[in-house]
């Protein structure tokens, strides 16, 4: 009896290594002990409770099951659930269509299953013609038929007779079957000229068709989306999908009939568009896409009804003035916009472009007072206007718009224009200290490009002045040299060489004992001035560097060149120079 316990405190292991923090021991400390009534009563009392608490979360689990399989169906589904909708369509098969249905395996000949393009070879007319009459039919009898008794020819071996059925001359004339293949060309031109002349352009309305031009409006219809079928078709279910859902979004509208067009199906993509009007008919956008369109007086049609809806919208009134082919008509519309839209700038300007010049003065007038912050409709009605109303137009304009600096720079090319160069200068610096006191910073580079486009524009004192006014501003004193001669090189890059000019010029004022500055504009001078103007700067440059050697040689090779033979001032002013002697000596001898 001792041994029996014994061994069954060995067989239970409460060492630490095997305890566990949640489940404790691996065993049950108390499964040596006598298993008694309470014991059982103990085990089903529990056992009742795990059963109640099991059906009280066995909905939730259930259910929490329920939704992880149906999301794991849905990101891997069944090969079934893939064909359902294919399934479904089978209900709409009839019992021919399934009757045809073919047996599994490939049942093709070796031809089908190795398929090659077949050479297909046109038949010459002459063709038809030599083989017309094997099957003509003969309306006459041979008059030695009658003679001798039908088919009963006095000669009994009829297959040896000298008139044979095969050898009678009537197969071998020409019927009255005889195909006239001139004729059929006739026709076939014919034919081609029908189908020509009800072709047209369904989309800008034209009417008239180049028959030399028609193979190439054909390659034109063809399809260039150069996209799958499939995905043509998944855009069309996406984009119908938005339409249904939401019927009063433009964009869905333009877009279904962009891909429609897009795949040369026109009618359809007018269909969708014209659907797209009335779903949407405050949207100016479908409105212009449907004008788009629709051929010729159809689209006029449509940015008629557009103008209904958007009595204000600008962008259809230019579309209405653009598909009108007569001036008169143009103007009609535009003027009627301006009563509806007197404050765009836009339908000003499309109604100016087209009057003459004394009634776009007028329009101009009236312009100016409903849109009196367009620097460009008051700069147009200054250069109508004369010296004197045009000085008075662009102070009206100062006035309005106190900020933009191309009506000052407008001014003083008028001044230069009218010979008052004395007030270019002024008018520039007034416009810098105008426009500091407005608050409007000056941007160099900007006024550097608007003394480009004067240079460009032949108004030279005017660039000269605004480079005079701009060229210091916004630059550290150390980087004055540098960042001239930069400016220089790119006014000459430009081709605006009176800016260039001008800079070489101001820099000469600040740096006038620099060589290396009077180097360049020498440069610049003889690269792009005169000989006259090259002399007067290299005097000048002498005077002020009268130790610059390069100076004065090149002054006296520009002297030789021209055959002026020598300066004797220069001769004794580099009497000690070592650059002279080469110089001097070649001189006289050429």
């Amino acid at each position: 009896m001792k041994k029996n316990q014994a061994a069954d405190d060995d067989d239970e292991d409460l060492n630490d290594t095997n305890y566990d923090e949640f489940n404790g021991y691996a065993g049950s400390l108390f499964s040596s002990g006598p298993y008694e009534k309470d014991d059982e009563e103990a085990d089903a009392i529990y056992a009742a409770l795990d059963k109640r608490m099991d059906e009280r979360r066995k909905e939730r689990r259930e259910q929490r099951e329920k939704e992880e399989i149906e999301k794991y169906r849905m990101e891997r589904p069944k090969i079934q659930q893939q064909f359902s909708d294919l399934k479904r369509k089978l209900a709409e098969v009839t019992e021919e269509e399934w009757l045809s249905i073919p047996e599994v395996g490939d049942a093709r000949n070796k031809r089908q299953r190795n398929p090659r393009y077949e050479k297909l070879t046109p038949v010459p007319d002459s063709f038809f013609a030599k083989h017309l009459q094997t099957g003509e039919n003969h309306t006459s009898v041979d008059p030695r038929q009658t003679q001798f008794g039908g088919l009963n020819t006095p000669y009994p071996g009829g297959l040896n007779t000298p008139y044979p059925g095969g050898m009678t001359p009537g197969l071998m004339t020409p019927g009255t079957g005889e195909l006239d293949m001139r004729k059929i060309g006739q026709a076939r031109n014919t034919l081609m000229d029908m189908r020509l002349s009800q072709v047209s352009d369904s989309v800008s309305g034209q009417t008239v068709v180049d028959p030399k031009g028609y193979l190439t409006d054909l390659n034109s219809m063809i399809p260039t989306h150069g996209g799958d079928i499939n995905d043509i078709k998944k855009a069309r279910l996406l984009l119908k999908s938005v339409r249904e859902t939401n019927p009063h979004h433009p964009p869905a509208w333009i877009a279904s009939a962009r891909l429609e067009e897009v795949t040369g199906k026109l009618q359809v993509a007018r269909n969708l568009i014209m659907k797209g009007t009335e779903m949407c008919p405050k949207s100016e956008d479908v409105w212009l896409e449907a004008a788009r369109l629709q051929p010729g007086d159809t689209a006029k049609a449509v940015v008629a009804q557009a103008v209904r809806h958007l009595p204000q919208s600008v962008r259809i009134y230019i579309r209405a003035a653009e598909l009108e082919t007569d001036i008169r008509a143009k103007k009609r519309v535009l003027r009627k916009a301006l009563e509806h839209v007197p404050n765009s700038v836009r339908l000003w300007k499309a109604a100016v472009e087209l009057e003459e010049p004394e009634d776009a003065r007028i329009m101009l007038s009236r312009a100016v007072e409903c849109c009196p912050t367009s620097v460009e409709l008051w700069l147009a009605l200054a250069r109508l206007e004369t010296y004197e109303n045009a000085r008075k137009v662009l102070n009206k304009a100062r006035e309005n718009i106190p900020t933009d600096r191309h009506i000052w720079i407008t001014a003083a090319k008028l001044e230069e224009a009218n010979g008052n160069t004395q007030m270019v200068e002024k008018i520039i610096d007034r416009a810098i200290t105008s426009l500091r006191a407005n608050g409007v910073e000056i941007n160099r580079e900007q006024w550097i490009q608007d003394a480009e486009e004067c240079d460009r524009a032949g108004s030279v004192a005017t660039c000269q002045a605004v480079m005079r006014a701009v060229i210091g501003i916004g630059i550290e004193e150390e980087d004055r040299k540098h960042t001239w001669m930069e400016d220089a090189d790119s006014c000459v890059a430009h081709n605006a060489l009176e800016c260039a000019r001008a800079i070489y010029a101001y820099a000469l004022q600040v740096f006038p004992s620099k060589k290396s500055v009077w180097l360049r504009a020498a440069y610049f001078e003889k690269n792009h001035g005169t000989r006259e103007s090259l002399e007067a700067l290299l005097q000048r440059a002498v005077a002020h560097c009268p130790k610059a050697e390069v100076l004065w040689l090149m002054g006296a090779k520009s002297k030789w060149l021209a055959g002026d033979v020598t300066s004797p001032t220069g001769r004794r002013r580099l009497g000690t120079s070592l650059g002279w002697w080469p110089a001097a000596s070649r001189t006289p001898s050429d």
